[in-house]
C-alpha cells in the first residue's frame, strides 16, 4: 500500500497531521493539488498564489532532506480522484481539513464521499468539524492549543517515479503571473519564524495601540496573517511559544492581546465551516433585502483609490501595492462600501479579497459582514473616515506619501477632504450617506422578527468566551 498526501494549505513540514501520518509506513507520495480554476474563483488572486508558491519552494527542499517531494498535479478534484484510480492500486490518502471558498468545499465534500474509507481527513486550526457545540467551543480550543506538536515526517524509503511535474518545473511555468508584486509578503517556514521571533523579542512593543495606525502597525502587528492562512507554520505552534516564552518576555499586555487575537482568528473560521452559506449569504438573513442594486463604477473607484476621500484612497494604494493593512483600516474600507456607498458586500467583498495576501475566507466574509451590519448579533460601526484620518495620521504625513500630489495641502483640508477641483471629486456626501445608512439598518433591526432570527444566530455563531481564559 502507497500512503498519498494531498496538501492544499498546510504547507510546513512540522505539526503537520497528513504530512506526519502519511509518512508513519516510509512509503508515500507528497501531492499539491494546483486548480487553475480554483485561483480565479472568489477572492483568490495572484498574490496569494505567489506566497504559497513561496511555502511550497521551502517545504519541497526540506522534504527532500527526508528523500521525498512535492508533485504538482494540475486540475481539479474530480481530476485528482480520476489519476489516483489509474495510476494505484493500493493506497490510503490523507488531507488536512480545509475551511475554503464554495469552489474548493464543493471539490473537495465529492472527493472525500468518493473515497470514503480510503481517505482521512485531520482537524485543522482549532475547529470543531463533527458535533459542532459553540457552548463548548472555547473548552475544545484550548485543549487543541494544548495538545502536543507533530514532528517531522518520516524519511521516505525511496522516492516513487510518477508522471507528475516537480515543483520546480512548475515554478518556473507560473512565475509570470507574479510580475509587479515585488511588495508581496514572502512565505515560508522560516520567514514565520522569524517573524515570530522578532515580534515576541522586539517589534510587539506598543502593539495595543500601534495595530490601529497604518504607519506604525507595519511594523508593530506580527505580520504572520499569510502564513497562518497558508500554514507555513500553525496556529498551535506560535499559541505554544508564546505561551512558554511570555513570563519571561517584556510587554506583557502586548503579547496577552495578540494571544487573543489567535483565539478570534479560529473563532471566525468556525463560522464559515460551520455554514458555507456565509460566502453569499447575510448571517441574519432579512439583511440580504437592506441592498438589492450596486453601481459598478462606484464600486471600481472605491477599490481603485479614487473617492475623493484622501486617507482612504491611500489606503487603498497601500494595500494594492503591499498586499496588507492593519485591521482597523480594512474595517474602515469595508465600512465606507457599505454604508456610504450602499454597496452590497456580496459584491464588494471578492474585490477586496483579492488585494490580500492573508485572504482567510472565514475571517474575511465575517469581518466583511460585521462591517456591513448584517450579522444580526453585532451592532452597526459607521467608521468615519475624517475621524480616522485625524487619529491616525495627525499631520497627513502617511497619506502624502501614498499621494504626493497632495504634498502641499494643510492636513486640515486633507482629513476633511476639502479640496474641491484641485483632488478627486467625491463619489458620495459623508454625512447624508451616513444618515441613510443608519436609519436603514436601524430601521430593519426594530422588529421583533429580525430579534427572534438575531437570537438563533448568536446560538449558532456567538463566542461564549471569558474575559479571563487564555
Amino acid at each position: 500500500m502507497i500512503d498519498i498526501v494531498i496538501l492544499n494549505r498546510n504547507l510546513r513540514l512540522n505539526d503537520n497531521a497528513a504530512l506526519f501520518y502519511g509518512s508513519l509506513r516510509s512509503d508515500y507520495i507528497v501531492v499539491y493539488l494546483y486548480d487553475e480554476n480554483y485561483w480565479k474563483a472568489n477572492g483568490k488572486s495572484s498574490r496569494q498564489l505567489k506566497f504559497s508558491n513561496d511555502c511550497l519552494e521551502e517545504l519541497d527542499n526540506s522534504l527532500k532532506n527526508i528523500n521525498s517531494e512535492i508533485n504538482i498535479f494540475e486540475g481539479s478534484f474530480n481530476d485528482l480522484q480520476k489519476w489516483i484510480e489509474t495510476s494505484f492500486n493500493d493506497y490510503f490518502i490523507h488531507m488536512n481539513h480545509c475551511t475554503d471558498i464554495n469552489y474548493f468545499r464543493e471539490g473537495f465534500e465529492k472527493f472525500k464521499k468518493h473515497f470514503n474509507k480510503k481517505l482521512r481527513v485531520y482537524d485543522d486550526f482549532g475547529l470543531q468539524l463533527n458535533n459542532f457545540n459553540r457552548d463548548a467551543w472555547s473548552k475544545n480550543w484550548n485543549y487543541i492549543m494544548h495538545a502536543d506538536l507533530l514532528e517531522s515526517p518520516v524519511a521516505n524509503k525511496n522516492i516513487k517515479e510518477i508522471n507528475l511535474i516537480k515543483f520546480n518545473e512548475f515554478k518556473n511555468k507560473i512565475n509570470k503571473k507574479f510580475t509587479g508584486l515585488v511588495n508581496i509578503q514572502k512565505g515560508g517556514t522560516s520567514i514565520a519564524n522569524e517573524l515570530l521571533e522578532s515580534f515576541l523579542y522586539d517589534r510587539c512593543e506598543g502593539y495595543r495601540s500601534k495595530m490601529s495606525s497604518p504607519g506604525l502597525s507595519e511594523d508593530s502587528c506580527s505580520r504572520l496573517s499569510p502564513h497562518f492562512t497558508y500554514g507555513s507554520i500553525s496556529i498551535r505552534q506560535v499559541y505554544q511559544k508564546l505561551s512558554e516564552l511570555l513570563p519571561s518576555l517584556k510587554n506583557q499586555k502586548d503579547l496577552y492581546s495578540f494571544k487573543k487575537r489567535l483565539y478570534w482568528h479560529c473563532h471566525f473560521v468556525q463560522k464559515l465551516h460551520t455554514e458555507p452559506e456565509l460566502e453569499f449569504h447575510s448571517m441574519h438573513r432579512m439583511c440580504d433585502e437592506l441592498r438589492t442594486e450596486y453601481d459598478y463604477e462606484m464600486i471600481d473607484k472605491w477599490i481603485k483609490g479614487e473617492t475623493g476621500f484622501p486617507f482612504l484612497d491611500a489606503c487603498m494604494k497601500f494595500l494594492q501595492k503591499n498586499g496588507w493593512i492593519n485591521f482597523r483600516m480594512r474595517a474602515m474600507i469595508m465600512s465606507f462600501a457599505s454604508y456610504n456607498m450602499w454597496q452590497p458586500w456580496q459584491k464588494t467583498s471578492p474585490l477586496l479579497a483579492e488585494l490580500f495576501t492573508d485572504y482567510e475566507p472565514g475571517i474575511h466574509i465575517s469581518q466583511v459582514q460585521m462591517q456591513s451590519g448584517v450579522t444580526g448579533i453585532n451592532l452597526p460601526r459607521i467608521y468615519s473616515v475624517p475621524k480616522q484620518s485625524i487619529d491616525q495620521d495627525i499631520n497627513a504625513e502617511w497619506t502624502k506619501k501614498l499621494l504626493p500630489q497632495l504634498n502641499d495641502f494643510d492636513p486640515k483640508l486633507i482629513h476633511n477632504a476639502e479640496l474641491e477641483d484641485l483632488y478627486i471629486p467625491k463619489i458620495v456626501d459623508l454625512k447624508a450617506s451616513a444618515k441613510f445608512a443608519r436609519d436603514e439598518i436601524w430601521g430593519i433591526r426594530k422588529s421583533k422578527v429580525f430579534k427572534d432570527e438575531a437570537r438563533k444566530v448568536y446560538l449558532k455563531h456567538g463566542s461564549r468566551r471569558k474575559r479571563n481564559v487564555n
